[in-house]
């Protein structure tokens, strides 16, 4: 993500982040279209993308006065690079991660985008992005600060796996 001079008015040029499955590319998920409702919250949609599967939310939030920031779970993820046990989750209303820990030093990080919480929801959608532990999960931690950061015009790439 690095997009000084960006053309706010050029779809390519806006601030985006892009995940991709090191195993599979054509698994991705990318955190797009970023608005700020207010002086504690971000706003941006989330898209899956897999063979066969192509699901966007428009309306994820993440507040600043939240418990956790996402881009704090990652870092905690990455600062655990010679693993874990158990499955560990961070969420908010509408976008869940489940991060696992496999052998050889890779992360599976599932991204579920649902419309609504709890049983009202009428979908939910999923993809798992495997990426290295450590230096992968660590960049995918800061292109995610810098992009939930008010005021940053940063330009996409891909953040973990191969582009």
């Amino acid at each position: 993500m690095n997009d000084q001079g960006a053309d706010p008015t050029d779809p390519t040029d806006a601030p985006a982040v892009d995940v991709r499955c090191r195993n599979d590319p054509a698994t991705r998920v990318r955190l797009t279209d970023r608005h700020f409702p207010d002086e504690h919250g971000t706003g941006f949609a989330v898209e899956l993308h897999a063979e066969g599967l192509r699901a966007r939310l428009d309306s994820v939030i993440a507040w600043a006065w939240g418990p956790d920031h996402p881009a704090d779970f990652l870092d905690e993820l990455a600062a655990d690079y010679r693993g874990w046990e158990a499955e560990r989750t961070w969420h908010t209303h509408r976008l869940a991660l489940r991060a696992v820990f496999r052998p050889g030093g890779h992360v599976g990080l599932t991204w579920a985008v649902r419309p609504r919480i709890g049983r009202d929801a009428s979908w939910e959608a999923s993809v798992t992005t495997w990426l290295e532990a450590g230096e992968q999960l660590a960049g995918l931690a800061s292109d995610v600060r810098r992009f939930l950061a008010p005021g940053d015009l940063t330009e996409s790439r891909p953040s973990g796996g191969t582009a």
